[in-house]
Order: structure tokens, then C-alpha cells, then sequence
């Protein structure tokens, strides 16, 4: 049996894997690639290392637009099997990739008015509603820790990765020649102590493991300090009269900040200013979010219990209609903004930066990872000026960076999860979602450990288990 890299090779998004066992072949996630808007283009595109036609199912780890993005791209490429989920993502994944098919169709549509008046080629989106239309009919939702065979000699089971609501590990036991091999995919993996959602499972031993390894090399800030540190931006705001403007992707950070903003009101941290949502991905995900309690921590289940709404509270407004997105323009500060993407590629965080980028009286707060050659990144490594839209801003906003929000486990917290392992057994790691420096970091920490062979597969690279 054989694994192959496909995406999150040594970087950090378009995480899919592809499994060949006894003639059938299946992926672990179909992730769309972030990063340089050309490479992107392409990538996402042109399935150049497989054929959709003969992907007999997906097991999908979570509804992050990384992980999920491309399924209708291989649907539409002729991918006609199954696609296994929790049934948390497969409720999420269905509001988002439909937002992701509208964001690209408006985006391109921007973009192309622009194009056309310089004469230059259109673009077309990457999929449409209608792709999505057929993706959502063959999304299949399971429990967690309920072992299912979606073909002979081939197991998985969900264990719980406390990343997003939904998210999972993937434990599969894979038969052939008679052979057992144990083989677990992290998904991503989340952080103890997070809000809303329980804790990451621990997982029994296997045989290989593909790891996540996106801050192998970094440690966070205690979440226990975040509802703490986001009152003093807030106070801060309040002072000043800034807009903060929140890049926040519209699932987890998003119901985590409304959370944590809720908390820093009832504790009386700092002064309840508005809150607009502007998102309305963010919204839908939000209703996603009540539909499953089953999947929150004993303190969000006591919030539930005492009739409170963790995702809602006085001065909080979700914006869906794209004029009173305009009109949030002349609100003026104190406020906050939060909007999508996380990475500042697409929706409507773009519009929010280019409008206030420049006034060195707002606050933009990044409060997630944003991979290499993203806005995101290029903001939290202070550069001095970015381009949106095609056009340069000069920014002069004050940036602030928050890495407690973080629902990645950092270098400690994976160290921790691999710990659980019995090392005699174990006979590789595989690490992805990463980029480079940080999985030669984290390789050297997983060898002290006691693990001897830690792989950094390349996109392509094949490896006979």
C-alpha cells in the first residue's frame, strides 16, 4: 500500500493525501492551496498527479476551506464516490463551500471589470454553486469513534481533534496480504483549553502517522489569557476611537472572538462596544454551531444550561446584506469589524482593509495563521505596503498580533499528543501542514522524544507502508 503527498507538502494549505490499497484509491481531505495567487490558480485547477475519475471516496478531516476546498473541483473534475465525515463538518462544509463558490464568483467578477477595461483575459471561477450542488449530495456523516468499512480491508474511525466544531483524527486499519497496518491522519490538530469545543482526543497506537505540524516550531500564548488580552486592545480602541478590524475566519476564530468578547462583557473587562459580524458565512456557521451542543466543553454546556447564548450578546450584529457591509464605511469608532478570510485572500475582509489600512488610528488584529505569500502573512510580518486589489496601500493602521486565539496545537502541545505513543511500534511520522523551517525544527524535538524516523514528504512523494 502506498501513500502519496499531494497538498500541504512542506506548506501549510491544500492539505490532500491520496491512499492506494487492494486497487482502491481514496483522500485524506481535498484542501484548496493558498498562496501565490498564479501558483494557486494552478494548483487548484488541474488535478496533474491523479485522476478524479478514479478516487473511489474521500475521508474529509474537517469543513477549514483547506481541507475541503477543492471537493467540488474533483467532483467536478468526474469524482462520482463518497465523501466521509462527522456529521458537525458535513453540516458546516455545506455552508461553506457554498460561500466559497460565491465568494469566487464575485471576486472574479471584481476582478474582471478591472481586467476588461485593460483589456486583458477574463477569469472564470474555480466551481459554481451548481459543483456544490452535487458535492453536498455525496457528503456521508458518522459519529465519532463508530468504525465503518466503506470497502473490504478498509477501516477508519473519528476521534475527536478539538480543532473546529466537527473536526477529526482518522484512525484506518488497512488489510492487505493478509497484513494489519495501523495508519492515523491528525487532521488538524486543536489545543487544550480552547473555548466552546472539548479537548483533542488521545489516539491508540499505530504503526504510521501523518501529523500535522503547522507550529512545530512555535509556542502560543496561554488561551487562558485571551479574553485578558483582547480587553486591553479593546480599551485601547475605546481611548483612540479605532475601528479594529478582525481578519477572522468564519468558522471557529470567529465563534471563539464572539465568545471571548461575550466573556470581557459579563466580567465587566472592558466597555461593550459594537461588534459587526460582517460575514455571512459567519452567521450560517454560527446556526451550525448551536445545532451541535454535542460537541462543546463542560463550560459551554453550562452557558447552555443557564439559558445564555455564547455567540450572541448586546451590540453584537451579523451582516449579511452586502449594502450594510458598505455602510459599516461610516460607523464610526470605537468598533470592531470581523471578517473573512482569516488570510485576507478573498471576501469581504478585503474591502474592510483597503478601506481603513491607511488611518494609523485603527487596529488591524490578526488572530490566526496566515500561510507564506498571503496578505495575511505579508500584515503580520509588518510590511510596509500591500497590495489588495491589485493596488498598493501603505499600512499604516497598527497591526497587533494574537496568537492565543490559535486552534493549533503549537510545538509543545503536538509534543505532547505524541508522547502517548509507543515509540517501538511506531514505524514512521509523516509531517505536513507545515511549512519547511518549522518541520526541521519540530523533527529534531520528535527524534529527542525517542522517534527515530520523522519523514518531510515533498508534494508528490510516494511511500510504501
Amino acid at each position: 500500500m502506498d501513500i502519496q503527498f499531494i497538498g500541504a507538502a512542506q506548506t501549510v494549505t491544500g492539505s490532500s493525501h491520496l491512499i492506494s490499497v487492494n486497487g482502491i484509491k481514496f483522500l485524506l481531505d481535498c484542501g484548496m492551496y493558498q498562496g501565490k495567487r498564479k501558483v494557486a490558480f494552478e494548483m487548484n485547477r488541474n488535478f496533474d498527479v491523479y485522476n478524479p475519475e478514479d478516487i473511489d471516496f474521500v475521508i474529509l478531516s474537517h469543513a477549514h476551506i483547506d481541507h475541503s476546498g477543492n471537493l467540488p473541483t474533483l467532483v467536478k473534475k468526474g469524482f462520482i464516490g463518497k465523501i466521509y465525515t462527522t456529521f458537525a463538518t458535513r453540516d458546516l462544509a455545506t455552508v461553506m463551500l457554498r460561500d466559497s463558490a460565491h465568494i469566487q464568483v464575485k471576486d472574479v467578477e471584481f476582478v474582471n471589470r478591472r481586467r476588461k477595461k485593460k483589456g486583458q483575459n477574463l477569469f472564470e471561477p474555480l466551481y459554481t454553486d451548481i459543483d456544490v450542488q452535487q458535492t453536498l449530495k455525496q457528503l456521508v456523516g458518522l459519529n465519532y469513534h463508530h468504525e465503518f468499512e466503506p470497502a473490504p480491508g478498509i477501516k477508519f474511525t473519528f476521534f475527536d481533534a478539538g480543532h473546529i466544531l466537527g473536526s477529526a483524527m482518522i484512525l484506518m486499519e488497512l488489510m492487505e496480504d493478509g497484513k494489519i497496518i495501523k495508519l492515523a491522519f491528525t487532521g488538524d490538530l486543536g489545543r487544550k483549553n480552547l473555548p466552546i469545543l472539548r479537548d483533542p482526543e488521545t489516539l491508540p497506537n499505530v504503526d504510521y502517522l501523518i501529523c500535522e505540524s503547522t507550529y512545530g516550531a512555535r509556542l502560543h500564548d496561554s488561551p487562558t489569557d485571551m479574553d485578558a488580552n483582547l480587553a486591553k486592545i479593546i480599551n485601547r480602541a475605546i481611548e483612540r476611537k479605532s475601528k479594529i478590524i478582525v481578519p477572522a475566519f468564519s468558522v471557529g476564530r470567529t465563534q471563539e472572538l464572539v465568545y471571548s468578547l461575550h466573556n470581557i462583557v459579563k466580567n465587566n473587562l472592558a466597555k461593550n462596544i459594537p461588534v459587526f459580524i460582517d460575514s455571512p458565512l459567519s452567521s450560517n456557521a454560527t446556526d451550525v454551531f448551536r445545532m451541535h451542543p454535542e460537541c462543546f466543553d463542560n463550560e459551554t454546556a453550562m452557558f447552555l444550561l443557564d439559558h445564555e447564548d455564547p455567540f450572541g450578546f448586546n451590540k453584537l450584529h451579523y451582516i449579511k446584506d452586502v449594502e450594510d457591509s458598505k455602510r459599516l464605511n461610516e460607523v464610526p469608532g470605537p468598533c470592531m469589524i470581523i471578517s473573512s478570510s482569516g488570510m485576507c485572500e478573498a471576501g469581504r475582509i478585503l474591502h474592510h482593509l483597503r478601506n481603513n489600512i491607511e488611518d494609523p488610528n485603527n487596529i488591524i488584529l490578526m488572530v490566526g495563521y496566515s500561510a507564506e505569500n498571503t496578505l495575511g502573512r505579508k500584515l503580520i510580518d509588518q510590511e510596509k505596503v500591500v497590495r489588495i486589489f491589485g493596488d498598493e496601500h501603505p499600512v499604516k493602521a497598527e497591526v497587533i498580533v494574537m496568537n492565543s486565539f490559535s486552534a493549533h496545537a503549537d510545538s509543545n502541545e503536538l509534543l505532547s499528543f505524541l508522547d502517548t505513543f509507543d515509540r517501538s511500534r511506531m514505524q514512521k511520522i509523516f509531517l505536513v501542514h507545515g511549512e519547511l523551517n518549522q518541520q526541521l525544527e519540530f523533527r529534531i524535538k520528535i527524534n529527542a522524544l525517542g522517534f527515530k524516523k520523522v519523514e518531510l514528504p515533498k508534494r508528490g512523494d510516494i511511500f510504501t507502508l
